[in-house]
């Protein structure tokens, strides 16, 4: 049987499929909306300052679902492994997938910043107690 904490882990791999198919949902009639060009020459930021501030918003989403999540999938697949994925680490595990989507939430639609930045800290600090449960498993 697999480990329960697989579970959370594969929801947020499919949540950051919601937040790509959300940004090319928005993209894309925005670069057609404004005959953007796509010229490989051109620097990226000028290619942003064409799109609308909430169309690179949810861009700027899927990008962060690459970045921390990195850290909660190694993190999740070692408790897995080491059979430790079940309980107070499942928990937390849903507890930093649940931050993370309302995350994507906030960034992709109203983008303020302290509420996004609070929301932030609380799944990093979730993600800092499920390394250190983990580094206690595997020292």
């Amino acid at each position: 049987m697999p480990s329960p904490i697989l579970a959370p882990l594969i929801a947020l791999v499919l949540w950051s499929f919601v937040m790509w198919a959300w940004l090319y949902a928005t993209r894309i009639p925005a670069i057609v909306a404004k005959e953007i060009v796509f010229d490989p020459y051109r620097p990226n930021s000028e290619f942003h300052a064409q799109i609308p501030a909430q169309v690179r918003w949810k861009a700027d989403n899927y990008n962060n679902l690459m970045e921390q999540p990195t850290l909660f999938y190694a993190v999740a697949l070692t408790l897995a492994f080491l059979g430790a994925g079940a309980g107070l680490n499942t928990d937390l595990a849903w507890l930093y997938v649940g931050l993370r989507v309302a995350h994507s939430f906030v960034q992709a639609t109203i983008n303020l910043i302290m509420p996004r930045f609070a929301i932030f800290m609380a799944a990093s600090v979730v993600l800092l107690i499920l390394s250190l449960r983990a580094a206690v498993a595997v020292f």
